[in-house]
Parts: C-alpha cells; sequence; structure tokens
C-alpha cells in the first residue's frame, strides 16, 4: 500500500469520485446482545465484515485493555500480539496523553470507530485466508476536546470452518492512516463500505 503522509489522517475535503464501486460487507448472523458481531460468511467480504465488527466493538470506550480482550476472542493461537496493533497503540497513546490509566471508566469519556471504507488486499486457498483493512473516523472526547482522525487497521483473517480469524503468523503491514473519502484514502485504494443486512 502507498505511504501516507501523518496529515492525510486529518479531517479534509473528499476526493471527487470514489477509486471503484462499494465493496458490499455481509452482515452478522449472530443473535443479538452478542458482543461481537460474528458469524460472517466465508468470502474476502466476510472477513472484511468481521474486521469491522471487531474493531468498532473493541475501540468503543478507548481502553487498550478492552481492545486487547476483544481481540484475544478472535486471534487464532499464535497470532500476532494485539500490542503490536495500530488501534492498541493509539488507543494507548491516548490515555496516556490525557492522563488515564488503562481499564479507567472516565465520565464525559468517549471513543468510537466507524468504519465506513476499506479493502481487501488479497486472498488465497480459494478464499480462506484474506488480508483486509477497515478505514474509519476515530473520534475521541474528553471533558472539554474532541478529535477526530482517519485511521486504518489491516489484518490477515483465516476460515476456521465456523467463522474468521486473526491469522497466526505474521502480522499484515500496517494500514496507511487518511480521511475516509478523502484523495489520500482514494490513493491508498480504500473503498466505501455498505452492509447488506444482517447486523
Amino acid at each position: 500500500m502507498v505511504p501516507l503522509p501523518v496529515q492525510a489522517a486529518l479531517p479534509t475535503r473528499l476526493a471527487p469520485q470514489e477509486p471503484g464501486p462499494a465493496i458490499t460487507v455481509p452482515g452478522s448472523s449472530t443473535v443479538v446482545g452478542s458482543w461481537i458481531p460474528t458469524g460472517f460468511p466465508d468470502t474476502p467480504e466476510g472477513a472484511l465484515g468481521q474486521l469491522k465488527a471487531l474493531n468498532e466493538t473493541a475501540v468503543e470506550g478507548g481502553d487498550p485493555s478492552t481492545y486487547d480482550r476483544a481481540y484475544a476472542r478472535l486471534a487464532e493461537p499464535g497470532a500476532p500480539s494485539s500490542e503490536d496493533s495500530g488501534l492498541h497503540t493509539l488507543l494507548t497513546n491516548f490515555r496516556r496523553s490525557a492522563g488515564l490509566s488503562a481499564g479507567s471508566a472516565e465520565a464525559g469519556l468517549r471513543v468510537d470507530y466507524d468504519v465506513t471504507h476499506g479493502l481487501i488486499k488479497g486472498s488465497v486457498e480459494d478464499n480462506h485466508f484474506a488480508v483486509v483493512c477497515t478505514l474509519g473516523q476515530l473520534t475521541f472526547e474528553f471533558q472539554t476536546r474532541s478529535t477526530t482522525l482517519g485511521v486504518g487497521d489491516c489484518q490477515a483473517m483465516r476460515w476456521t470452518g465456523s467463522g474468521w480469524k486473526i491469522s497466526h503468523g505474521v502480522r499484515a503491514a500496517y494500514a496507511p492512516a487518511a480521511w475516509p473519502g478523502s484523495l489520500d484514502s482514494v490513493k491508498a485504494g480504500y473503498r466505501a463500505l455498505t452492509v447488506d443486512g444482517g447486523r
């Protein structure tokens, strides 16, 4: 993927057009109330749907320890450590800069990750192994301060026969961060996502 400057993650104008048609992500088939939606089909789009569900759920609240627990639920034995992921690092740095410890609940703190774009970098093994990426707006709100950045995350995902897991082995290359829908995000190959039914 193309390297992007740090400022590419900041809010900016949108590109005049998307790089291609939207990627249709299947919905989850899990029952209502599950912490992390699962039940995505064994297609590359299903792998992307699973990563989107994991990231949006795990980042909510801005606690790296919550992210680590969610990541562990969907990681195969031998998968890269959650502490090596870009999202873990961002959440940890945010907490540190705000003077907050991991695991603490804070009044007035809101952190969420709204995934609007994605990328299927490639798949092999009859589409049972895929490297997929999410891109969305990561928003931190605490006390009187608010910050929103475009943040990406790529993971190697493996179909286990019953669902998608973060694959064992070498971690996927870090995703370039860009404001979703910007010219930089188009250059990186991100496309808008639509969700097809389900949750």
